[in-house]
């Protein structure tokens, strides 16, 4: 009976312990203890926008060279063809005008050389005659005004001028300039196929 009752006392004992251990694992976490936490999430900075460089502001860089005209002012027509063309004539930074009425609004796109080519095998130095290193001021033809005494086009009658090529000629007392028309959309070159000469015209001014 001692037996027994001594097993029964163990019995208890452990269950109590059990009991014990139970409810201090279910009791809430005591304020102030450290909890386990994840580990901290670390994001990468976002990339600093690049920034474009801006033109306006650089500094130490050389403007685009400007093309400076060969001819400008007013001339008197040298010759009959001149006469026939524009009569004497006013040439401004952008515009031409003929004593006749004709008016050609340009713009100034290259300044060449007599030696070279407008179209295959042509050059500005023979057409013009002048020599191979004589500048040429070569100037597209934006608008056309006809003559208003004699009909069609001033330099190539029945078709547009095209472009305008200047070549201003310095000696003795009085300077020479010669005017040339070209018809064609083609930019003149060696190999401009579509270009073609309408007519050379000179022009005198007193120094």
């Amino acid at each position: 009976m001692k037996r027994q009752d001594s097993r029964m006392g163990a019995f208890r004992a452990a269950a109590g312990l059990a009991l014990a251990l139970l409810a201090t694992a279910c009791q809430p976490a005591q304020e102030g203890a450290t909890l386990p936490t994840s580990p901290p999430v670390v994001t990468a900075p976002a990339p600093a926008e690049v920034q474009q460089p801006d033109p306006s502001r650089a500094s130490g860089r050389a403007a685009p060279p400007m093309l400076q005209p060969v001819a400008l002012g007013s001339f008197e027509s040298g010759s009959a063809i001149a006469d026939s063309v524009t009569g004497n004539v006013e040439i401004e930074g952008a515009v031409i005008r003929g004593e006749n009425g004709a008016e050609f609004v340009t713009e100034r796109v290259a300044i060449v050389r007599g030696g070279d080519e407008y179209r295959p095998g042509e050059r500005y130095a023979d057409a013009l005659m002048i020599g191979a290193e004589h500048p040429v001021e070569l100037r597209r033809v934006v608008a056309e005004k006809s003559p208003t005494i004699s009909p069609g086009n001033a330099f190539c009658r029945e078709f547009r001028t095209g472009f305008l090529a200047i070549a201003r000629i310095t000696g003795g007392e009085e300077d020479v300039v010669k005017v040339m028309g070209l018809r064609g959309s083609d930019m003149p070159a060696p190999s401009a196929e579509d270009i073609a000469v309408c007519t050379s015209t000179q022009y005198f001014a007193r120094r």
